[in-house]
């Protein structure tokens, strides 16, 4: 592990867009020199009552997650912004969020290039909350009262202490669901108040909150 003074400038990039998109962005971010990712099936929440009345504010999405070094990844942003327009509403979002170090990746080697000293101030922030199956609208909800616009949910399962139970002698693993919400840092601390109070989350078993710190955002508005 590097000390706090000097990092290994890898970033980790989440793309969020439509389902059947993936694999474009993946595409294009390649031609900019991104060795490879991973697509995640999920879906979005939109935070607006006429879709909800036409019952479309459930939305298929899909992850793109992939890891490069931040001059490559800044460079990548760059260009998938220009081809996909997230600015534009539906068209997605993009950020990055930092990566101590990388293991298993042949396209992600450190060099002195890749290091660097202290790092920009973070304006944005990733919420996820891992929940059991069912209660990812509660976690929405709960966002939204405190000023969130939205979420994505994935699919998941559990395998903690608190989360198996026998069936036929065997342990059960329960489906789980985790949310992930982008917001403003000034925001985060009343929407995670919000979701703990509501989800009784420092409770054994009901679920947990960790927070990342987002380098670089596109399509927020």
């Amino acid at each position: 592990m590097k000390n706090d003074h000097e990092r290994v400038c890898f970033e980790l990039i989440w793309v969020i867009v439509n389902f059947g998109k993936g694999s474009k962005v993946m595409h294009a971010a390649k031609k900019c020199g991104v060795t490879g990712g991973t697509i995640i099936l999920a879906k979005g929440t939109a935070n607006d009552k006429f879709a909800d009345f036409l019952g479309l504010s459930d939305i298929r999405k899909e992850i793109v997650l992939m890891v490069s070094n931040k001059k490559m990844t800044r460079s990548a942003l760059d260009r998938l912004d220009k081809k996909f327009n997230f600015k534009k509403p539906n068209h997605g979002i993009a950020f990055t969020t930092g990566v101590s170090e990388v293991i298993g990746s042949v396209g992600c080697k450190a060099t002195e290039a890749d290091r660097e000293e202290g790092g920009e101030e973070a304006m944005h922030c990733a919420i996820t909350a891992v929940v059991d199956k069912g209660k990812a609208e509660d976690v929405i909800d709960a966002a939204t009262a405190a000023g969130s616009r939205g979420g994505t949910i994935i699919n998941a399962r559990g395998s903690g202490i608190h989360e198996t139970s026998k069936l036929f002698f065997m342990d059960v693993e329960p489906e789980k669901e985790i949310v992930m919400i982008l917001s403003e840092k000034k925001d985060a601390e009343a929407i995670i108040s919000s979701i703990r109070e509501k989800l009784d989350i420092e409770q054994p078993g009901k679920g947990i909150i960790f927070v990342q710190e987002v380098s670089k955002v596109y399509g927020l508005a």
